[in-house]
C-alpha cells in the first residue's frame, strides 16, 4: 500500500510525467511486490524558484531531478528496498529518459495502523 510523491520541476509534457507514473508503479509491482491496481501516486511540479537541489555526494544532478517519496508499511527488508531504487533508476532511464543522477529516492516507513485507506477505518490494525 505505498503512498508515492513525486517532485519535479515544471514545464514537462504530459506524456513525460505520464511515463513517471506508469514507471515508478511498474517499479513498486516488481520490487515492492504491490497488488495489482495499488497506484496511490501524485506529482506535482514546481516553478524553478520553488524547486532547489545541489550536487551532494559527488552527484551531479539537472533541471530534470526528480524528488520521489514513498511511505510503504514498515515490514521491507533491505534488499527488496535495493531492488526498488535500482528498478525506479532503471524504469524512470527507459521511459521518460530520466538519468540515474537524477532520481532521488526517500522511502518513509509506517506501522500498519497508521494507515485508513477509506471509510474512515484502519484497514491494517
Amino acid at each position: 500500500m505505498p503512498l508515492v510523491h513525486v517532485s519535479l520541476r515544471a514545464g514537462k509534457p504530459e506524456a513525460y510525467r505520464q511515463a513517471i507514473l506508469d514507471s515508478l508503479y511498474r517499479a513498486m509491482r516488481e520490487a515492492l511486490r504491490v497488488p495489482e491496481d495499488d497506484q496511490f501516486i501524485t506529482l506535482t511540479e514546481h516553478d524553478a524558484t520553488n524547486f532547489r537541489y545541489g550536487n551532494a555526494f559527488g552527484i551531479t544532478r539537472s533541471d530534470d531531478l526528480a524528488y520521489i517519496q514513498i511511505t510503504v508499511f514498515n515490514t521491507r527488508p533491505l534488499e527488496q528496498k535495493k531492488a526498488f531504487f535500482q528498478r525506479t533508476a532503471e524504469l524512470l532511464g527507459e521511459s521518460p529518459g530520466i538519468r540515474p543522477e537524477d532520481v532521488f529516492v526517500n522511502i518513509i516507513e509506517s506501522a500498519k495502523e497508521n494507515w485508513s485507506v477509506g471509510h474512515g477505518l484502519a484497514q491494517f490494525a
